[in-house]
């Protein structure tokens, strides 16, 4: 999917990893259930270690702690925002209030 897919669309896409996003991120169910009659889609991205310039003083300890997963590496950023697209896009017109783990297998294993 690419951004020209999303003409039209309105995301609201936040971090939950501290501050407001943390705070705002477990409501996705209950907003998902209040605003879904109005056509509101509530979904949520749980990832996993990512590789990020905010990740980057972590150095190999980012790649121990991504090696516990199955998928055994880091994401990179594009691997979350397809999945950020996906769940803002027409093909998941159908899924309200999901939390999708981008986690490499980790909350599986």
């Amino acid at each position: 999917m690419t951004s020209a897919d999303l003409g039209g669309t309105t995301a609201l896409v936040t971090g939950a990893t501290s501050g407001i996003g943390r705070a705002a991120a477990m409501l996705t169910k209950s907003w998902a259930g209040e605003f879904g009659p109005s056509g509101v889609r509530v979904n949520a991205v749980s990832p996993g270690p990512t590789r990020t310039e905010g990740t980057e003083p972590m150095g190999s300890e980012l790649d121990v702690l991504a090696s516990m997963a199955p998928a055994g590496r880091p994401a990179a950023p594009e691997e979350i925002a397809s999945a950020i697209s996906y769940l803002a896009g027409d093909e998941a017109s159908f899924v309200r209030g999901a939390v999708l783990d981008v986690d490499g297998g980790r909350n599986a294993a």
